[in-house]
């Protein structure tokens, strides 16, 4: 048959199985969104408050199901809105597919009104990224984009097709959608890993978000229950490995567990799987677990050796990695396992001195509310104290920038996500991070959404304030915002609901109320400025220089 190029565009989401897409029209994607109308019984169209919310939202609704997702952009201003989020779904490998408009190809170069080279702003940020100047090969482009966003190592892949592609008429015929296959192969660096691990005696399982990409959670309980191996996450790993399993440590890293750091001090192991060593993890990685012999499992053969040099690489599928060699490792002895037990039982996230502690406030809303739901966050010591102290079960209950540290995140993140799952969801963020995303509250209240917003409300930039704080002789410069936001009165407005919440002894009365209130609310949660994230270990530093109390300043 024969369509406009935006008709083909419209007609290749649908061939991938996308049921929504998030977006803000203009002149430039005028063509598109006339498609999309005459396709609206199909497609749930999303308009949000901002592009840099919708291509948030697209991310957190990927995270949050598996799928791609997809946001359209006019061009100019509303392309390079979309960086941001384009570049928080890089860092994280998450598929997402970003469709922009551009002005018609006798106009590019020439300066034209809202024109950007949005693929050469794009290209250290993205798998790949397409122009599309012939018509005739716009339906095999998207097609490749799709494929390329979700095959090996996800992420986002974008595709700037000029307004009079869009308009010309050419033929289309429906495809199915390739499939990838999930890489492996069992060759010899698979064995001396299997050799290592068996010669081991103290190994430990570092896992991360290719974990969770891969669908390995059922390989990884059964491969550290054989060989009694203890397991540690990154933040972008949290859920692939149940938190309530008995093997369970923690999380990995500057803001991780100190049963953490000194499992990973006292092993002779480090099995890497599905995570890069990055810098949050690996602070001085010249010296990064000098007494132990690290495996290093990843789909991505840029990733081994880039941050810490393994004595095994082994480029495949995190899962069918797992799998092929649990057989050929052999059960260990339990006293390893029952000492790293024994000292997390002792472990523990240090309380508040004010009167209202952060930790206490996330251990309630994880033990109300939908045993279900999602948890999203921003950016910050809220991020942290997630991460710290709420038990993800499950692999994808977690949706949070990890790898950009994306303030502004969360609000677009949850919505994606709630609309993914079709979960109740909740939102941890700052008044600094909602400060930079609450107009989408609008778009969370027209949608109707079970969406509950936590404020950790402390009028400042708590994290960079704690920095400041222990390495910066408490020079706060602009730190303290004050803004006089009343929350309360914001969320009414937005068409939300407000609470707020005061007292330790409020939580369960204030939180139960908000999980009972229909649509979208906002707690505004007031604590003090001086509320410390730790363990830390300081930049550039390695689990031996782990903080686990708030030292004395003079």
């Amino acid at each position: 048959m024969k369509l406009k190029g935006a008709q083909i565009i419209v007609k290749c989401i649908e061939e991938q199985g996308i049921d929504t897409i998030y977006g803000y029209p203009g002149g430039s994607v005028l063509d598109i969104f006339d498609a999309l109308y005459e396709e609206k019984d199909k497609l749930t169209q999303v308009l949000t408050c901002h592009e840099q919310g919708a291509s948030h939202a697209a991310d957190g609704y990927a995270r949050a199901t598996g799928k791609t997702g997809v946001v359209i952009a006019t061009s100019g201003p509303g392309a390079t809105n979309l960086v941001t989020g384009i570049a928080t779904a890089y860092m994280d490998s998450v598929p997402l597919v970003a469709i922009t408009g551009n002005v018609g190809r006798s106009m590019l170069g020439r300066d034209s009104f809202q024109e950007v080279d949005i693929t050469g702003i794009t290209i250290p940020v993205t798998k790949h990224n397409f122009m599309v100047k012939d018509p005739a090969e716009l339906a095999d482009t998207l097609r490749k984009a799709f494929f390329i966003a979700g095959t090996g190592r996800p992420g986002p892949v974008l595709v700037d097709v000029p307004k009079d592609v869009q308009q010309a008429i050419v033929d289309y015929e429906p495809a199915v959608p390739e499939k990838s296959k999930a890489y492996f192969c069992d060759n010899d660096y698979v064995s001396r890993a299997v050799d290592l691990i068996n010669e081991s005696e103290r190994p430990v399982l570092y896992v991360g978000g290719g974990c969770i990409t891969s669908g390995a959670s059922d390989a990884l309980v059964k491969f550290s229950e054989k060989i009694n191996a203890p397991v540690a996450s990154s933040m972008m790993g949290l859920g692939c490995f149940p938190a309530s399993h008995p093997n369970y440590l923690g999380l990995i890293g500057m803001h991780g567990m100190s049963n953490v750091a000194e499992a990973m001090q006292e092993a002779d192991l480090i099995i890497a799987v599905g995570c890069r060593f990055d810098d949050r993890v690996a602070g001085d990685r010249k010296s990064f677990c000098p007494q132990a012999k690290k495996v290093h499992i990843d789909i991505d053969l840029a990733e081994l050796g880039k941050n810490v040099s393994p004595d095994v690489g082994v480029l495949a599928d995190a899962r069918l990695a797992l799998e092929a060699m649990l057989p050929r490792v052999n059960a260990k002895p339990s006293a390893w396992i029952d000492e790293r037990r024994d000292r997390k039982a002792h472990d523990f996230l240090l309380g508040s001195d004010g009167k209202l502690c952060p930790i206490r406030i996330i251990k309630a809303v994880q033990r109300l509310g939908d045993p279900e739901k999602l948890v999203a966050t921003d950016v910050g010591q809220h991020q942290m104290w997630v991460a710290q102290a709420y038990d993800f079960d499950k692999p994808r209950k977690l949706i949070s920038s990890c790898g950009l540290g994306t303030m502004g995140y969360g609000m677009g993140a949850a919505i994606g996500a709630c609309m993914g799952s079709g979960k109740q969801t909740v939102l941890f963020t700052g008044d600094g991070s909602f400060h930079m995303n609450f107009n989408e509250l609008v778009t969370a209240s027209k949608l109707g959404l079970d969406i509950t917003v936590f404020v950790m409300d402390n009028h400042t930039l708590g994290m960079v304030r704690q920095w400041q704080t222990l390495f910066y002789h408490r020079h706060y410069s602009s730190t303290d915002i004050n803004y006089p936001t009343d929350f309360v009165k914001l969320a009414e407005a937005l068409g939300a609901k407000g609470f707020r919440l005061e007292r330790n002894e409020d939580i369960e009365k204030v939180v139960k109320e908000a999980f009972t209130t229909k649509g979208v609310k906002v707690v505004d949660c007031i604590i003090d400025k001086d509320e410390f994230v730790l363990p830390m270990i300081p930049p550039g530093k390695n689990f031996d220089a782990i903080l686990t109390e708030r030292p004395v300043l003079d």
